[in-house]
Protein backbone atom coordinates (compact mmCIF):
# COMPACT_ATOMS: atom_id res chain seq x y z
CA UNK A 1 0.00 0.00 0.00
CA UNK A 2 2.78 2.51 -1.25
CA UNK A 3 -0.18 5.11 -2.33
CA UNK A 4 -2.46 4.48 0.87
CA UNK A 5 -4.87 7.19 0.62
CA UNK A 6 -3.05 9.86 -2.45
CA UNK A 7 -5.54 10.55 -4.77
CA UNK A 8 -3.99 10.33 -8.74
CA UNK A 9 -4.85 11.62 -12.07
CA UNK A 10 -3.45 9.58 -14.93
CA UNK A 11 -4.05 10.87 -18.69
CA UNK A 12 -4.21 8.69 -21.41
CA UNK A 13 -5.35 5.78 -19.22
CA UNK A 14 -7.92 3.67 -20.94
CA UNK A 15 -5.87 1.35 -22.00
CA UNK A 16 -6.35 -1.03 -18.62
CA UNK A 17 -8.41 -3.78 -20.40
CA UNK A 18 -7.68 -6.77 -18.48
CA UNK A 19 -6.99 -9.29 -20.85
CA UNK A 20 -5.68 -6.97 -23.80
CA UNK A 21 -2.17 -5.18 -24.35
CA UNK A 22 -2.00 -2.43 -21.68
CA UNK A 23 -0.45 1.21 -22.45
CA UNK A 24 1.38 3.06 -19.69
CA UNK A 25 -1.46 4.68 -18.26
CA UNK A 26 -3.69 1.35 -18.14
CA UNK A 27 -1.01 -0.68 -16.16
CA UNK A 28 -0.25 2.41 -14.40
CA UNK A 29 -3.73 3.14 -13.25
CA UNK A 30 -4.08 -0.41 -12.08
CA UNK A 31 -1.00 -0.82 -10.01
CA UNK A 32 -1.61 2.70 -8.41
CA UNK A 33 -5.20 1.37 -7.28
CA UNK A 34 -3.64 -2.12 -6.13
CA UNK A 35 -1.11 -0.16 -3.64
CA UNK A 36 -4.49 1.91 -2.21
CA UNK A 37 -4.78 4.82 -4.22
CA UNK A 38 -8.11 6.44 -5.55
CA UNK A 39 -7.35 6.49 -9.35
CA UNK A 40 -9.33 9.88 -11.85
CA UNK A 41 -8.82 7.39 -15.19
CA UNK A 42 -9.20 10.15 -18.76
CA UNK A 43 -9.04 9.73 -21.80
CA UNK A 44 -10.43 10.82 -25.17
CA UNK A 45 -11.21 6.98 -25.80
CA UNK A 46 -14.49 6.65 -24.06
CA UNK A 47 -15.65 3.36 -24.46
CA UNK A 48 -12.03 1.67 -23.69
CA UNK A 49 -12.11 4.10 -20.73
CA UNK A 50 -15.11 3.09 -19.14
CA UNK A 51 -15.18 -0.03 -19.47
CA UNK A 52 -11.76 -0.63 -18.17
CA UNK A 53 -12.93 1.84 -14.84
CA UNK A 54 -15.76 -0.64 -14.80
CA UNK A 55 -13.19 -4.00 -13.97
CA UNK A 56 -11.85 -1.50 -11.73
CA UNK A 57 -15.19 -0.97 -9.83
CA UNK A 58 -15.92 -4.67 -10.04
CA UNK A 59 -12.48 -5.55 -8.56
CA UNK A 60 -13.19 -3.60 -5.28
CA UNK A 61 -11.74 -0.32 -6.54
CA UNK A 62 -12.14 3.11 -6.08
CA UNK A 63 -11.84 4.47 -9.54
CA UNK A 64 -13.93 7.00 -12.07
CA UNK A 65 -13.34 8.25 -15.77
CA UNK A 66 -13.31 11.53 -17.33
CA UNK A 67 -13.05 12.04 -20.64
CA UNK A 68 -10.04 14.59 -21.38
CA UNK A 69 -8.92 16.06 -24.40
CA UNK A 70 -5.31 17.42 -22.49
CA UNK A 71 -4.78 19.94 -24.89
CA UNK A 72 -7.46 21.98 -23.73
CA UNK A 73 -7.23 24.05 -21.37
CA UNK A 74 -11.01 24.05 -20.45
CA UNK A 75 -10.94 20.33 -20.25
CA UNK A 76 -8.15 20.42 -17.25
CA UNK A 77 -9.73 22.61 -15.49
CA UNK A 78 -12.98 20.96 -15.61
CA UNK A 79 -10.89 17.11 -14.43
CA UNK A 80 -9.28 18.54 -11.58
CA UNK A 81 -12.12 20.61 -10.62
CA UNK A 82 -14.17 17.13 -10.15
CA UNK A 83 -11.54 15.31 -9.11
CA UNK A 84 -11.39 17.57 -5.99
CA UNK A 85 -15.59 17.29 -6.07
CA UNK A 86 -15.69 13.64 -6.32
CA UNK A 87 -12.27 12.88 -3.99
CA UNK A 88 -10.29 15.77 -2.84
CA UNK A 89 -7.56 17.41 -4.22
CA UNK A 90 -5.01 15.50 -6.45
CA UNK A 91 -2.03 14.06 -4.28
CA UNK A 92 -0.23 12.77 -7.94
CA UNK A 93 -0.77 13.95 -11.92
CA UNK A 94 0.79 11.53 -14.09
CA UNK A 95 1.04 13.48 -17.10
CA UNK A 96 1.05 9.71 -20.04
CA UNK A 97 -1.34 10.75 -22.90
CA UNK A 98 0.51 10.49 -25.95
CA UNK A 99 0.82 9.19 -29.50
CA UNK A 100 3.13 9.25 -32.25
CA UNK A 101 3.99 10.42 -35.73
CA UNK A 102 6.07 8.43 -37.55
CA UNK A 103 7.82 11.31 -40.25
CA UNK A 104 11.42 12.56 -40.78
CA UNK A 105 12.39 15.92 -41.15
CA UNK A 106 10.90 16.46 -44.66
CA UNK A 107 7.73 14.71 -44.16
CA UNK A 108 6.25 16.38 -41.10
CA UNK A 109 3.57 18.69 -41.85
CA UNK A 110 3.25 21.64 -39.71
CA UNK A 111 -0.24 20.05 -38.77
CA UNK A 112 2.01 16.43 -37.14
CA UNK A 113 4.35 19.37 -35.76
CA UNK A 114 1.59 20.85 -33.64
CA UNK A 115 0.13 18.50 -32.87
CA UNK A 116 2.63 16.46 -31.32
CA UNK A 117 4.18 19.66 -29.34
CA UNK A 118 0.40 20.09 -28.01
CA UNK A 119 -0.17 16.19 -27.04
CA UNK A 120 3.43 15.78 -25.46
CA UNK A 121 4.64 19.51 -24.19
CA UNK A 122 1.55 21.94 -24.22
CA UNK A 123 -0.28 19.10 -22.08
CA UNK A 124 2.27 19.28 -19.71
CA UNK A 125 2.14 22.51 -19.02
CA UNK A 126 -1.81 22.66 -18.99
CA UNK A 127 -1.99 19.46 -16.21
CA UNK A 128 0.65 21.05 -14.03
CA UNK A 129 -0.50 25.09 -14.46
CA UNK A 130 -3.95 23.47 -13.04
CA UNK A 131 -3.26 20.73 -10.33
CA UNK A 132 -0.28 23.16 -8.93
CA UNK A 133 -2.84 25.32 -6.61
CA UNK A 134 -4.68 22.51 -5.14
CA UNK A 135 -1.46 20.65 -4.21
CA UNK A 136 0.23 23.68 -2.75
CA UNK A 137 -2.49 24.16 -0.32
CA UNK A 138 -2.64 20.92 0.35
CA UNK A 139 1.28 20.65 1.46
CA UNK A 140 2.90 19.35 -1.70
CA UNK A 141 2.43 16.30 -4.57
CA UNK A 142 3.91 15.17 -7.15
CA UNK A 143 4.12 15.22 -10.80
CA UNK A 144 5.19 12.09 -13.38
CA UNK A 145 5.46 12.85 -16.81
CA UNK A 146 6.17 10.47 -18.96
CA UNK A 147 8.83 10.88 -22.06
CA UNK A 148 10.72 8.73 -23.66
CA UNK A 149 14.26 7.50 -24.44
CA UNK A 150 13.85 9.40 -27.27
CA UNK A 151 13.52 12.74 -25.31
CA UNK A 152 16.90 12.46 -24.89
CA UNK A 153 18.66 10.39 -28.25
CA UNK A 154 17.68 10.88 -31.49
CA UNK A 155 16.54 8.57 -34.42
CA UNK A 156 15.96 8.16 -38.19
CA UNK A 157 12.25 9.02 -37.91
CA UNK A 158 9.42 10.68 -35.52
CA UNK A 159 11.03 14.21 -36.14
CA UNK A 160 8.36 15.92 -34.09
CA UNK A 161 8.03 13.16 -31.11
CA UNK A 162 11.41 13.63 -30.61
CA UNK A 163 10.64 17.36 -29.90
CA UNK A 164 7.37 16.88 -28.26
CA UNK A 165 9.29 14.45 -25.49
CA UNK A 166 12.34 16.33 -25.37
CA UNK A 167 10.19 19.53 -24.34
CA UNK A 168 9.05 17.83 -22.09
CA UNK A 169 12.13 16.82 -20.50
CA UNK A 170 13.04 19.97 -20.01
CA UNK A 171 9.82 21.50 -18.87
CA UNK A 172 9.73 18.79 -16.20
CA UNK A 173 13.09 20.71 -14.92
CA UNK A 174 11.95 23.78 -14.89
CA UNK A 175 8.66 22.90 -13.02
CA UNK A 176 10.37 20.99 -10.63
CA UNK A 177 13.03 23.89 -9.78
CA UNK A 178 10.29 26.65 -9.22
CA UNK A 179 7.44 24.33 -6.94
CA UNK A 180 10.39 22.80 -4.54
CA UNK A 181 9.14 25.43 -2.25
CA UNK A 182 6.03 24.05 -2.12
CA UNK A 183 6.89 20.44 -1.22
CA UNK A 184 5.32 19.61 -5.37
CA UNK A 185 8.06 17.41 -7.21
CA UNK A 186 8.28 17.08 -10.56
CA UNK A 187 10.21 14.54 -12.52
CA UNK A 188 10.15 12.39 -15.71
CA UNK A 189 9.89 8.35 -16.47
CA UNK A 190 11.83 7.49 -19.96
CA UNK A 191 10.76 4.22 -20.77
CA UNK A 192 12.35 2.74 -23.92
CA UNK A 193 11.32 -0.05 -26.67
CA UNK A 194 7.96 -1.35 -25.19
CA UNK A 195 4.94 -2.84 -25.96
CA UNK A 196 1.68 -1.12 -25.67
CA UNK A 197 -1.51 -0.96 -28.05
CA UNK A 198 0.38 2.11 -30.15
CA UNK A 199 3.55 -0.01 -30.89
CA UNK A 200 2.58 -3.81 -31.01
CA UNK A 201 1.45 -4.01 -34.51
CA UNK A 202 4.59 -2.71 -35.65
CA UNK A 203 6.86 -3.91 -33.41
CA UNK A 204 5.48 -7.44 -34.12
CA UNK A 205 7.11 -7.38 -37.65
CA UNK A 206 10.02 -9.59 -37.54
CA UNK A 207 12.63 -7.45 -39.23
CA UNK A 208 11.47 -4.53 -36.54
CA UNK A 209 11.74 -6.72 -33.70
CA UNK A 210 15.26 -7.84 -34.30
CA UNK A 211 16.30 -4.49 -35.11
CA UNK A 212 15.24 -3.72 -31.19
CA UNK A 213 16.24 -6.31 -29.58
CA UNK A 214 20.01 -5.97 -31.10
CA UNK A 215 19.60 -2.61 -29.65
CA UNK A 216 18.55 -3.55 -25.83
CA UNK A 217 21.69 -4.32 -24.00
CA UNK A 218 18.76 -6.62 -21.93
CA UNK A 219 18.17 -8.44 -24.51
CA UNK A 220 14.14 -8.00 -24.51
CA UNK A 221 11.27 -5.70 -25.89
CA UNK A 222 9.82 -4.28 -22.53
CA UNK A 223 5.90 -4.02 -21.56
CA UNK A 224 3.92 -1.46 -19.26
CA UNK A 225 4.70 -3.15 -16.74
CA UNK A 226 8.43 -2.69 -17.01
CA UNK A 227 7.76 0.81 -17.10
CA UNK A 228 4.62 1.18 -13.77
CA UNK A 229 7.38 0.43 -10.80
CA UNK A 230 9.34 3.71 -11.43
CA UNK A 231 6.15 5.70 -11.80
CA UNK A 232 4.65 3.73 -8.89
CA UNK A 233 8.38 5.03 -6.82
CA UNK A 234 7.92 8.85 -7.89
CA UNK A 235 4.55 9.04 -7.25
CA UNK A 236 4.66 7.44 -3.44
CA UNK A 237 6.80 9.46 -0.24
CA UNK A 238 9.62 6.66 -0.68
CA UNK A 239 10.97 9.55 -3.25
CA UNK A 240 10.41 12.26 -0.96
CA UNK A 241 14.20 14.15 -2.07
CA UNK A 242 14.00 13.41 -5.86
CA UNK A 243 12.57 16.37 -8.13
CA UNK A 244 13.57 17.79 -11.32
CA UNK A 245 14.97 13.90 -12.47
CA UNK A 246 14.55 12.09 -15.28
CA UNK A 247 14.44 7.77 -14.72
CA UNK A 248 15.51 5.94 -18.17
CA UNK A 249 13.92 2.39 -18.21
CA UNK A 250 14.88 1.43 -21.49
CA UNK A 251 16.87 -2.07 -20.66
CA UNK A 252 20.14 -0.25 -21.01
CA UNK A 253 19.45 1.01 -24.96
CA UNK A 254 20.91 4.89 -23.99
CA UNK A 255 24.00 3.26 -22.05
CA UNK A 256 25.67 2.83 -24.99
Amino acid sequence: MRLSGKIAIITGSATGLQGSVMGFGGAAAWRFLREGAKVIVTDIDLNSGRETVAQMKAAGFEAEFMYHDVTSASDWERVVTDTISLYGAPDVLVNNAGNSARFGVEETTEEAWHQQLDVHAKSVFLGSKEVVPSMREKGGGSIVNISSIYGLVGSPTVTAYHAGKGASRILTKSIAVQYAKDNIRVNSVHPGYAVTPLTNSFFAESNQRDWLIDRIPLGRIGSAFDIVPAVVFLASDESSFITGSEVVVDGGVVAR
